[in-house]
């Protein structure tokens, strides 16, 4: 059975921005649909983690991929909550076993909270193929008074569609992956993880601290930054670039006390 996620303190932040004060009416509220990291994401390279099972102990650890250069902050929740881990994971199977994207679209409207006005498709995961990508596509159409948005390394599927996508689906080309050389070739929106933010002002992007430039319609065609944070491998230069955000104590990090960026 598919489960969706309530709003994490980043994207919760969504329901203070005025643009999207209209997705929130009656007391909607914003969700998202997770997958578990790694294994769903066909496209990932510099940011690839999978939470993996140790067959002797049965306890979970991460595992970087072979060109990790930040790790992904969601493969390091799946290790350390089991919950977390056994919802993505049971997700992903539930989603690969459906032969056509109609009955993965069915049944992710089926599982989708009444009171959902906002969905964050994965803050864990992506796209793992074009039929599922297209069910997102059908979920969106019939549910045109809701806003769905997306980062996403999967670029052929958003290529290959481009024309079809609804205006309630923001999308956003995440950095980092295999398809990089696409984000190029074909003017795609991009978000680009930084480790300072003279790195973000060097690039001439602004940093999205709240999701709002992600989910937006309004700043659907403006790339923007992200800066580093979750657990970084000892050693590296993301392990040094986040010493050093925490010293000087510059948000990277997502906590309900912060406030959001208008």
């Amino acid at each position: 059975m598919l489960k969706f996620s309530k709003a994490n303190a980043k994207i919760e932040a969504l329901a203070k921005v005025p643009e999207l004060a209209q997705y929130l009416e009656g007391k909607r509220k914003v969700y998202s649909f997770d997958l578990i990291s790694g294994y769903s994401c066909p496209f990932a390279s510099q940011c690839l983690s999978r939470a993996t099972v140790d067959k002797t102990t049965g306890k979970r650890k991460i595992k970087d991929g072979p060109k990790t250069e930040f790790r992904c902050f969601s493969a390091s929740q799946e290790v350390q909550y089991t919950n977390v881990y056994n919802l993505r994971k049971g997700n992903f199977e539930t989603m690969r076993k459906h032969k056509d994207a109609f009955d993965m679209c069915k049944d992710i409207i089926d599982a989708m909270p009444e009171n959902a006005g906002i969905v964050r498709i994965h803050v864990a995961g992506d796209f793992f193929n074009e039929k599922y990508f297209k069910a997102w596509m059908m979920v969106a159409h019939l549910c045109p008074t809701r806003l769905f948005y997306a980062y996403t390394k999967s670029l052929a599927y958003w290529i290959n569609n481009k024309s079809l996508i609804p205006k309630n689906l923001i999308l956003t080309a995440s950095r980092g992956g295999r398809l990089d050389h696409k984000i190029d070739l074909y003017n795609l929106r991009e978000s680009v993880v930084v480790y300072s933010e003279k790195e973000a002002e060097d690039k001439n992007l602004i940093i999205d601290h709240d999701d709002s430039h992600a989910a937006r319609p309004s700043l659907k065609d403006n790339s923007f930054a992200l800066l580093i944070h979750g657990t970084q491998p000892k050693g590296t230069e993301a392990a040094t670039a986040l010493k050093i955000l925490k010293r000087d104590k510059v948000q990277h990090s997502y906590s309900r006390k912060q406030p959001v960026e208008v």
